[in-house]
């Protein structure tokens, strides 16, 4: 997952004190100009929103997001994971992985929930206190830019010498200068630390939480590869080749909704780069409005207006309120994603659900971008938007419904 935007994006959300709104009026009732309003169908509990900054890193936030949430939703206490701490062991992997391939892995600051899940695994967790973002750089938040000025040519340059030297033992000594770069910019990670006042290495942290890296699976649906098998996602991000299983786009929605509805969070993959993903004044919400509306039966004084509409004016309208939304085909989403339409642009949280005044459903979605705006790092996605742009998700396995789970033999 890329990292799409800077700081000032974060000025662009939108509060949450608009999430609690009195019972949904009925469609006919919307009133020009009066925006989004929203009411909340479930809302699972979550930690704090969080700022990536100027970081490609909402992969690693979105997913210890994902697994603080997870925590809670077991009875656990609330905890702070240290995102650095996963980078740092990430990126070396990333680097091995290019230089191993002599550059055909690419080294970037991007990543996936699978690497994240791999982290955990064999890499164990930190609290971040321990190694909070931007600390080496008398910040509370990461700022990356010089960070990858310095790795990226690095990195390049090894891969370019073709001739990797090595110390008395036959280590690399490479590994040994880009540690020593991420020592300096990210912090050194520490293999044993005091917590609550018990003492642990990251390893014994992470089983300590009670995480099982092995309870989640990835999702995905898509037509280039047979259902209810699994494949590896073909986007750069996903360097170290992770697997999703492959489910009808209807069974894919069915099992977001029941994860909702039983209570287990979703890690959420995205497109974000959709004229959909508003800005300015309504930062805050993604839409799939229905700009072509045809043959539809449309029904109510909305609907009436929404087709007595040109094509330009319904794209107006819909970037400023409430429309109809247009529920897309298994074909047309393949479609968006052969055409480079849909990327792996975005990582991000979806902790519940809600309903707009004129009756489309949204998913709430917690975002790392920090909490300025109206919602504060809170972002109301359409379903429609989610079926149509939805690159991948994590889930723990019991979120399945079960003759989904039977059709992909997970127990």
């Amino acid at each position: 997952m890329k990292f799409k935007h800077i700081l000032t994006a974060a000025a662009l959300m939108l509060s949450i004190s608009a999430i609690a709104q009195p019972p949904m009026p009925k469609p006919e009732d919307k009133k020009e100009g009066e925006g989004f309003k929203f009411t909340t169908i479930k809302e699972l509990p979550v930690t704090p929103v969080k700022d990536q900054n100027q970081a490609g890193t909402c992969w690693c936030y979105s997913s210890l997001a994902f697994f603080e949430a997870e925590l809670l939703r077991m009875g656990k206490p609330e905890y702070d994971f240290s995102e650095m701490y996963i980078v740092y062991k990430t990126y070396l992997d990333r680097a091995e992985a290019a230089v191993r391939t002599h550059g055909d892995v690419s080294f970037s600051q991007g990543g996936s929930f699978g690497d994240v899940l791999y982290a955990i695994k064999h890499y164990g967790l930190v609290p971040d206190e321990l190694m909070p973002a931007g600390a080496m750089h008398g910040d509370s938040l990461s700022n990356f830019t010089e960070l990858s000025a310095v790795t990226d040519p690095y990195v390049e340059g090894v891969i370019k010498s073709r001739k990797i030297q090595m110390d008395k033992d036959g280590n690399p000594l490479w590994k040994k200068g880009l540690a020593g770069i991420y020592d300096a910019y990210l912090g050194v990670p520490p293999t044993e630390f005091t917590y609550k006042g018990k003492k642990y290495t990251p390893m014994s942290f992470a089983e300590s939480t009670g995480l099982n890296m092995n309870d989640y699976i990835n999702l995905t649906s898509f037509t280039h590869h047979p259902f209810y098998e699994p494949f590896v996602i073909e986007v750069q991000d996903n360097w170290r080749w992770g697997q999703a299983w492959n489910l009808p786009i209807d069974e894919f929605m069915q099992v977001m909704d029941n994860a909702i509805d039983k209570g287990y969070p979703i890690a959420w993959g995205s497109d974000v780069s959709e004229q959909g993903w508003l800005h300015g004044p309504m930062a805050g919400v993604a839409v799939l409005p229905d700009i072509e509306a045809k043959g539809r039966d449309l029904q109510g004084s909305d609907m009436a207006h929404w087709l007595g509409m040109s094509a330009a004016d319904r794209k107006k309208e819909a970037m400023n309120g409430p429309t109809p939304q247009k529920w897309v085909t298994q074909k047309e989403r393949q479609i968006a994603y052969d055409n480079y339409e849909t990327g792996d642009d975005h990582g991000m949280l979806i902790y519940g659900t809600a309903k707009d005044q004129t009756g489309n459903e949204y998913f709430i979605v917690k975002n790392s971008w920090g909490d300025a705006g109206q919602y504060k790092g809170i972002w109301y996605v359409s379903k429609a938007f989610v079926r149509y742009k939805t690159l991948n998700i994590v889930v723990h396995k019991d979120a399945l419904p079960k003759d989904i789970a039977k059709k992909l033999g997970i127990k």
